[in-house]
């Protein structure tokens, strides 16, 4: 069994025993996490499709962790006019296993 999720903006396939890093939600480690913004579930014959999202569907799934991704350098200049400027960016996420799909 798959289902499609909407959760920060992206969508994800997902199936149970799968692990993501989404974008950083507001639990802590080893918290339950319900997602309601299922777009599709099913398999095979049996797939439910949303007309927008698929009605008392939900997605259940345990946080692993919290954490930052690699750094990355943004770098702008401006030629001839001696102008530079460079910033680093650590994007927060979420590690989450999904433990449950209700279709």
């Amino acid at each position: 069994m798959y289902a499609i999720i909407v959760t920060g903006g992206k969508q994800y396939k997902v199936s149970e025993g799968d692990t993501l890093f989404i974008e950083k939600l507001d639990a802590e480690e080893n918290d339950t996490v319900t997602f309601d913004t299922v777009l599709m579930a099913g398999e095979g014959e049996d797939v439910k499709v949303g007309a927008p999202t698929v009605e008392g569907a939900t997605v259940e799934a345990k946080v692993i962790k919290n954490g930052k991704a690699k750094k990355i350098y943004v770098f702008k200049m401006k030629r001839k006019k001696n102008e530079r400027t460079k910033k680093g960016h650590r994007q927060p996420f979420t590690k989450v296993e999904i433990t449950k799909i209700n279709a």
